[in-house]
C-alpha cells in the first residue's frame, strides 16, 4: 500500500474520533468518496494501526445504530417546517 494511503487512512481515523462524524461527514471534509472512507478505516487501518481502527470503528458503529433515529427527525422537521411556510 502506498504511504499516502496509508497516511490519508490515518488522517481520517482521527478526524472521525476527534470529530465524532459520520461517514459522509468525513468524506465531504476530505473530498472524497464514502466506499473510500469505509474502506480506508475498515480494511487499511487495520493493516496500518488496528488500535485506532478499533477506535474509529466504535464512533462509526455508533454513528450506524443511530442514522434511522436522525433521518426520522430530518424527515419530521421537514415537514414540520413546510407546513408553517405553506
Amino acid at each position: 500500500m502506498k504511504s499516502y494511503i496509508e497516511e490519508r487512512a490515518v488522517e481520517i481515523a482521527k478526524y472521525i474520533i476527534d470529530n465524532n462524524a459520520t461517514v459522509r461527514q468525513t468524506a465531504k471534509q476530505f473530498g472524497i468518496s464514502k466506499s473510500t472512507v469505509h474502506k480506508d478505516v475498515t480494511e487499511r487501518l487495520s493493516q496500518v494501526n488496528p488500535t485506532l481502527a478499533r477506535e474509529a470503528r466504535k464512533v462509526l458503529d455508533v454513528n450506524k445504530s443511530e442514522r434511522h433515529i436522525r433521518g426520522g427527525l430530518a424527515t419530521r422537521e421537514k415537514y414540520l417546517h413546510q407546513h408553517v411556510t405553506s
